[in-house]
C-alpha cells in the first residue's frame, strides 16, 4: 500500500449513534482532535426509530433522525472531525493501531474508540421492513408507550421477548405473543412470570407469514407450523424480539468477546484487553441498550481515552 493513503489522528472513533457522537463531542472539547467514521448506518439504530420520548431533555419528544443531527451538529462544532466511512479491518498488534476505511484507507491511531453498535435481528418479511417505525419495532421499551390500550404482537422465545412481553403487557390490552416452537428459551422463571399473565397470550408452533396494513400496522397473519392454519390477528404494534447483532466482526481475533459478540471491557470502565482501544455503546452492551446509556458510555470513553493518552504522553517526555 502506498504511504499516501496513510493518515495518522490522535484519537479515531468507529461508529456514530449516541455513543460515538458523545464521545467525538467530549474527544473534541479535551483537545484530541478526534475523527469520527460514521459508518455504514451514519446516526445509528435511532435513524430507524420515530418518535423518542425517553430521551432526556426532550419535552416534547423528538424523531430519532433529527436527534442524531442534533448530536452530529454538537459534536462538529465543537471540532470533531465526523467523515463518511465504513471500517473493514484493524490491526491492534502495535502502537499506533492501524485501521482500514472502505478497505483502503489506513488510519494509524493513538487510541481507537469503538462504538459501531448493534442491529436487531429481523424475522426478513418485506411487510415487516416496509412498516418498520409505523407499528413495527425491534424495541418495546423505546416504543411500548404508542400502544397503550391497544393489540400488540410480539415474536420471540427468550429473555429479551419475555421481558418485553411483560413490559408491554404493562400497557397493552393485550399481548399476543408468538413462540415459533412448542417451548420457550427463556429462563423458568420469565416463563413463569409470562404464564401468569393474564393479558398475555401465548402462541406455540406459531410464525408469522405477513405483517398487515399499508401505512401502518393493521392485524398480523400467523400460520401454526404443525396444522398450517392460519389466523389474522388485529393488532396496532408488532414488536420483533430475535435478538441484536453486535457489529463486531472485525475485531474478532484482537479483542475479548463474548458468545455473542459483545465486547467485553474492564467493569466500571470502557478499556478493552488492548492498551488505548475503547468501547462504548450497544457493542459492549447486551443489557440496557438505550440511547441515553449509549451516550454515557460514549462520554466515559472519551475520557478513559483522553486519560490514557494523557498518561502515555507524560511517559514518553519522562
Amino acid at each position: 500500500m502506498a504511504n499516501n493513503s496513510i493518515e495518522k489522528v490522535h484519537c479515531l472513533i468507529i461508529g456514530s449513534g449516541p455513543a460515538g457522537y458523545t464521545a467525538a463531542l467530549y474527544a473534541a472539547r479535551a483537545n484530541l482532535k478526534p475523527v469520527l467514521y460514521q459508518g455504514i448506518q451514519p446516526g445509528g439504530q435511532l435513524t430507524i426509530t420515530t418518535e423518542v420520548e425517553n430521551y432526556p431533555g426532550y419535552p416534547d419528544g423528538v424523531q430519532g433522525p433529527e436527534m442524531m443531527v442534533h448530536f452530529e451538529k454538537q459534536a462538529a462544532r465543537m471540532g470533531a472531525d465526523i467523515r463518511f466511512g465504513l471500517a473493514t479491518k484493524v490491526d491492534f498488534s502495535q502502537q499506533p493501531h492501524k485501521v482500514w476505511i472502505d478497505e483502503e484507507k489506513e488510519i494509524h491511531a493513538d487510541a481507537v474508540i469503538i462504538a459501531t453498535g448493534a442491529s436487531a435481528k429481523w424475522l426478513g418479511l418485506e411487510s415487516e421492513q416496509r412498516l418498520n417505525g409505523f407499528g413495527v419495532s425491534a424495541c418495546a421499551v423505546c416504543d411500548g408507550f404508542f400502544f397503550r390500550g391497544k393489540e400488540v404482537a410480539i415474536v420471540g422465545a427468550g429473555d429479551t421477548a419475555a421481558e418485553e412481553a411483560l413490559y408491554l403487557s404493562k400497557l397493552c390490552a393485550n399481548v399476543h405473543m408468538l413462540i415459533r416452537k412448542d417451548q420457550m428459551r427463556a429462563s423458568k422463571v420469565m416463563q413463569e412470570r409470562v404464564q401468569r399473565t393474564p393479558n398475555i397470550k401465548v402462541y406455540w408452533n406459531t410464525e408469522t407469514e405477513e405483517v398487515i396494513g399499508e401505512t401502518k400496522v393493521e392485524a398480523v397473519k400467523i400460520k401454526n407450523v404443525k396444522t398450517s392454519e392460519t389466523q389474522i390477528i388485529p393488532v396496532s404494534g408488532f414488536f420483533v424480539a430475535i435478538g441484536h447483532q453486535p457489529n463486531s466482526d472485525i475485531f474478532k481475533g484482537w479483542l475479548n468477546m463474548d458468545d455473542a459478540g459483545y465486547l467485553k471491557t474492564v467493569a466500571g470502565t470502557s478499556r478493552t484487553n488492548i492498551e488505548g482501544v475503547f468501547a462504548a455503546g450497544d457493542v459492549q452492551d447486551k443489557i440496557y441498550r438505550q440511547a441515553v446509556t449509549a451516550a454515557g458510555s460514549g462520554c466515559m470513553a472519551a475520557l478513559d481515552a483522553e486519560r490514557y493518552l494523557a498518561a502515555k504522553e507524560l511517559h514518553q517526555i519522562n
